[in-house]
């Protein structure tokens, strides 16, 4: 739960967006996914593929909803995102033989081979993005970045103000 009396690090009079946490973690995250693109190249994967398939490898998901959840995304899109990574040969549906509505994914042999590439491949990008920093700094970092953690559910139940009533055509009463 959000502390009430938590400082206000933002308001109007001193607010720069270039400055911003929100905004200087998205430049960190651009730049470290925009690495890991070029360092999976050679796999024919992308930034968003390898996750999946890393899931998968660690047996963290085994169909498509649990993946879905494991990776934060929609059904949908996961299924889309399996059919491309089915076309590369990285892995296949298997239909449940207890229950037909099920269907389990499994990594082919080249998509175990690619997952084992995948923990050395964020590791060299992730010391990089972190080079500079000492061990206690590192540790402070993570620590500061966990303790976020619980806040994001704060906003996501609806801690934030609502923009809708600044948009054309809609009212402030609700």
């Amino acid at each position: 739960m959000v502390n009430p009396e938590a400082a206000a690090f933002y308001d109007l009079d001193n607010y720069r967006p270039e400055e911003s946490v929100g905004y200087l973690m998205r430049l960190i995250l651009s730049s470290m996914a925009s690495a890991v693109d070029a360092q999976l190249a050679d796999c024919d994967l992308t930034n968003a593929q390898w996750l999946p398939i890393l899931k998968l490898h660690q047996g963290d998901a085994f169909t498509v909803a649990e993946l879905a959840r494991a990776c934060t995304m929609d059904a949908g899109a996961m299924t889309r995102l399996l059919d491309r990574l089915e076309s590369k040969g990285l892995c296949k549906r298997i239909r449940s033989e207890s229950d037909r509505r099920v269907v389990n994914i499994a990594l082919t042999e080249t998509g175990r081979q690619v997952a084992q590439g995948i923990p050395g491949v964020l590791c060299t990008v992730l010391n990089s993005h972190l080079s500079g920093l000492s061990v206690d700094e590192f540790a402070s970092l993570k620590g500061l970045l966990q303790r976020m953690l619980p806040n994001t559910q704060a906003a996501a139940d609806g801690a934030a103000t609502p923009l809708s009533h600044l948009l054309p055509g809609t009212s402030d009463a609700h």
